[in-house]
């Protein structure tokens, strides 16, 4: 039984991360309808710089304490990933959009963004991988033959109420019914008066900052960081948004959480090197079976 409690909490917190990006991927698409394929590696971004913000709060210059760098860390790398994702959204997204570019262009436009931030954190960090400083002193909770630690407790807990915070903000505001309202139709929507720029920028800050958050987390719990770590987990939240229903709030949730069930439970009957193989399969199945996805709706096209 204690096996089976322990592999529940490790597939929590691995299902936090994927939900935690994948809500990023399904906020961008539900107001765009377009896959922001750059998001895992924003993830990266969030990452290096809470290990930049943190290291610089613990230096004998400022010399603050590790709870107190810890607090002023999380908003600085949220704030800041944030900038990048909007950057990247005026300087790439925006110009075809106003364009009128096809979809498939917008993709591709995201796949070189990605590329462009591996390769240049390569080039200026090198490829040497970076050691996380200790934020959060580690207590380990030892409860019969179960494991928990506070890191793993503070990770799914946050998932949670980032969660819950866009589905308040989708549904309860005025703000999440102009993006809402642009989903549907994004031409409709000026002639309202809503400025839909405005709208699309917030929708950027809140994927990024969450993926910053995911980075900062993801860096405190598995502390070693290189350039190219948002590429794959990068690709799984994506496929977790999908099998949830991408564009739907609950499905990438859900879907974040099943797909880390899905790998721990692998991982527990098959050697690790089937993980990704038998994850991706079953996910693949559940596509099939329902091909908008968990929560997914068909879309209809306005003529």
């Amino acid at each position: 039984m204690d096996f089976i409690i322990q592999n529940v909490l490790n597939a929590l917190q691995w299902g936090s991360f994927y939900a935690l990006i994948a809500l990023g991927y399904t906020l961008v698409y539900g107001v765009l309808r377009l896959i922001n394929f750059a998001h895992g590696d924003i993830f990266m971004v969030g990452a290096y710089i809470s290990f930049f913000v943190a290291g610089l709060l613990l230096s004998p210059t400022i010399g603050l304490s590790p709870a107190i760098a810890f607090a002023v860390t999380v908003p600085l790398t949220m704030a800041l990933t944030s900038l990048v994702g909007v950057t990247l959204e005026r300087v790439a997204y925006r110009p075809l959009r106003r364009k009128g570019a096809h979809r498939l262009y917008v993709v591709i436009t995201a796949l070189m963004c990605g590329l462009i931030l591996e390769y240049s954190n390569l080039a200026v960090l090198g490829a040497s991988r970076l050691k996380f400083p200790e934020l959060l002193e580690k207590q380990i909770w030892h409860l019969g033959g179960v494991t928990l630690t506070n890191l793993k407790v503070l990770v799914i807990v946050t998932a949670i109420l980032v969660f819950i915070f866009l589905q308040w903000v989708v549904t309860k505001t005025r703000i999440g019914m102009a993006m809402r309202g642009i989903s549907y139709d994004k031409f409709a929507i000026p002639l309202m008066g809503i400025p839909i720029d405005t709208i699309i920028v917030f929708t950027f800050v809140l994927g990024s900052g969450f993926a910053g958050l995911a980075g900062l987390l993801f860096a405190m719990s598995y502390p070693v960081l290189e350039p190219f770590m948002g590429m794959l987990i990068g690709w799984k939240a994506f496929i977790a948004a999908v099998v949830g229903g991408i564009g739907d709030i609950k499905g990438a949730f859900v879907g974040g959480f099943l797909l880390g069930f899905i790998e721990v439970g692998v991982v527990t009957v098959f050697p690790s090197t089937y993980r990704d193989l038998f994850a991706f399969t079953i996910l693949l199945l559940i596509l099939w079976m329902k091909p908008t996805g968990l929560f997914g709706m068909p879309q209809s096209t306005k003529i």
